[in-house]
């Protein structure tokens, strides 16, 4: 528009904004060029992410991490190393793409954007009303681009994750073709998936290591990993002769270059030291061909799954392995997902111990807690979240620990298929104290030793109550406690100082009360619950009617029957006492659940993503 000379001034405000908004986009678009400049040169250094774990098979998403526990966050970053028309990367409950928590990258083939989001029950995306993932810069090298975000562990918005201890489900998608916005991603036609971690790995000071420390390592001896979807791998190894007692003071993973996404998880066991010999066997871990003495090999002593680092004992303690009475032969498992059926890949990976002659003070020990092995527990089918508790009493505590008690550093939760949370707390005298380790979206598919955030002292008169939540929602039939993978467990195997007598601390309901439970069920039902003494306890549970009475009462039943308890050394010996029909332990004063602490919203701006320079994308 022209403006008259004149003493009038124009009246129309408009040259004036758009001069601001001129200057303001110039700004902005100067801003975003220092702000690519700037970070062309912000090369993060290593160990500025000590985590590190791929995203996809083929291992073109790397994601890093570090956690800062000053600031309540996580600063991500992620290496796209094919980028075509960006990516969507968030978390979610159980690593579903409805109700997700997103970042997401995209572009229309000549602008990028940057934004937080979240899906909806239908997998609609919808730009999210408070921007939470905060954009910290791209860069691009040769090996692709990367991308600096950062997340505040809680941020009180509704639509967002709730960042917490244990597992958390990563997924990822791969845009493949150039959008126009954000609502036009259509989640069921990207190529994703999802990734498990820990992200809130604790922040321990690693303990001084001793000058005559030796390492050995338990690897595959460059197997051909079966070109299939799962592949569990046992390779039996062995300790030299007359290997006298050391400690294991740490491991860590030895993973075969190239072999990163495919290395699931993998366990060391110790074989029991009554046999004194074992067989050689390197192959599938369900081959009819494994000899069942390998059965045998149980005792773990190191433990790694994607994305862990390595694992310390703490300075006054070790893992005893080698002299008198400990067996020479260990199995190593190797666990490889192979989504992609690569065929013909071979592999050595496995896991290097170091170790010391140097003991330290004390022999750490590992002890299980939970519930016995048994069918007496069950869950019925069609269940979205049954609960059973396993414990370890004052009685048991009383007698089995010393006076000055013991140091819990570590422990490996586990369930089969079924499991979907895992709680252990310490209660003295009737008053839950403490939470020894929890995962309230824990998987059957991802368990590794985890060290806790700070140790737990537990003295005699303690109890230990472990908790599971199952989810039987795609089963017909009910859910009996055992060995087998369709059967249940609900275990915490700790790893503490000094090493008690005590390995296993466990319990299941009292087999007289579950009797009187079929018989009442049988009384109440028209259906013939067969009572005869030589029907199976499964066979029992198998023939119920799942109506909301018989479920009902199967709860109440294990929320106040005596329990039979398994107070024992080995295997299979118990301390001497009563363990039958013992009462459940009573609880006055539960924990309160943690409040989420909320970070200032980050200021009032309107939820827009943010545009970044990343040149024009091509396919």
């Amino acid at each position: 528009s022209m403006q008259t000379s004149g003493s009038k001034p124009c009246s129309c405000p408009s040259l004036k904004l758009r001069e601001v908004a001129s200057m303001y986009f110039t700004m902005i678009a100067v801003f975003l060029v220092i702000l690519v400049v700037a970070l062309q040169g912000l090369v993060p250094r290593g160990n500025d992410f000590p985590y590190k774990v791929p995203l996809d098979p083929q291992g073109l998403l790397e994601l890093s991490w570090n956690v800062s526990y000053p600031e309540q966050a996580v600063n991500f970053q992620l290496l796209i190393k094919d980028l075509r028309f960006g990516l969507l990367f968030g978390m979610s409950d159980r690593g579903e793409f409805e109700n997700a928590d997103l970042a997401v990258l995209w572009s229309d083939g000549h602008n990028s954007y940057f934004g937080d989001a979240w899906s909806d029950a239908k997998g609609q995306l919808h730009m999210d009303s408070q921007q939470d993932y905060q954009l910290l810069g791209a860069r691009k090298a040769p090996e692709g681009l990367y991308l600096l975000f950062r997340r505040p562990f809680s941020t009180c918005d509704p639509k967002d994750y709730l960042i917490e201890d244990g597992t958390v489900h990563l997924i990822y998608g791969i845009l493949e073709k150039p959008v126009h916005s954000l609502q036009a991603i259509n989640i069921s036609a990207i190529h994703g998936g999802l990734q498990r971690v820990q992200l809130l790995k604790p922040n321990i000071t690693i303990p001084e290591l001793p000058s005559d420390m030796k390492t050995m390592e338990i690897t595959a001896p460059d197997v051909v990993i079966p070109s299939q979807e799962t592949t569990y791998w046992c390779y039996m190894a062995e300790l030299p002769e007359d290997f006298p007692k050391h400690h294991i003071i740490m491991y860590e993973p030895v993973i075969t270059a190239g072999n990163e996404a495919l290395v699931h998880h993998m366990e060391v066991f110790q074989c029991a030291a009554e046999f004194d010999s074992f067989p050689h066997y390197n192959g599938p871990c369900d081959s009819k061909m494994k000899p069942d003495r390998l059965n045998y090999c149980r005792h773990v002593l190191a433990a790694w799954a994607m994305g862990a680092q390595a694992f310390y004992y703490p300075e006054e303690a070790g893992l005893a392995f080698g002299g008198p009475g400990s067996s020479r032969y260990l199995r190593l498992e190797i666990h490889y997902h192979n989504p992609l059926v690569f065929k013909g890949r071979r592999d050595s990976s496995g896991i290097r111990l170091y170790y010391t002659a140097t003991l330290r003070r004390h022999d750490a020990g590992i002890m299980e807690l939970g519930l016995v092995y048994t069918p007496v527990m069950a869950i019925p089918p069609g269940e979205d979240s049954f609960i059973l508790t396993g414990y370890c009493t004052d009685k048991c505590t009383q007698l089995a620990l010393p006076a000055a008690g013991i140091r819990i550093f570590a422990s490996q939760l586990h369930t089969h298929l079924a499991g979907r949370k895992v709680v252990t707390v310490l209660s003295r005298d009737g008053r839950e104290r403490q939470v020894v380790n929890s995962d309230g979206h824990y998987s059957p598919h991802f368990q590794e030793i985890r060290m806790l955030k700070e140790v737990v002292a537990v003295f005699p008169g303690d109890e230990l109550i472990t908790t599971c939540t199952y989810n039987t929602e795609d089963r017909s039939r009910a859910t009996v406690g055992g060995f087998g993978i369709l059967e249940e467990m609900c275990v915490n195997y700790v790893h503490y100082y000094p090493q008690t007598q005590l390995e296993l601390c466990k319990s299941a309901v009292d087999p007289g009360y579950l009797h009187r439970y079929f018989n009442l069920v049988n009384r109440f039902n028209d259906e013939e619950v067969c009572m005869c003494p030589q029907v199976s306890v499964p066979q029992q549970f198998f023939s119920i009617p799942w109506n909301s009475f018989n479920r009902d009462v199967l709860k109440s039943l294990y929320a106040f029957a005596p329990i039979s308890m398994h107070c024992n050394k080995s295997s299979a010996v118990r301390f001497p006492g009563e363990w039958e029909k013992q009462p459940l332990p009573t609880i006055t004063e539960r924990l309160r659940e943690p409040v989420p602490h909320c970070p200032p919203p980050p200021g009032s701006q309107p939820a827009a993503p943010v545009p970044l320079n990343l040149g024009k994308l091509r396919r």
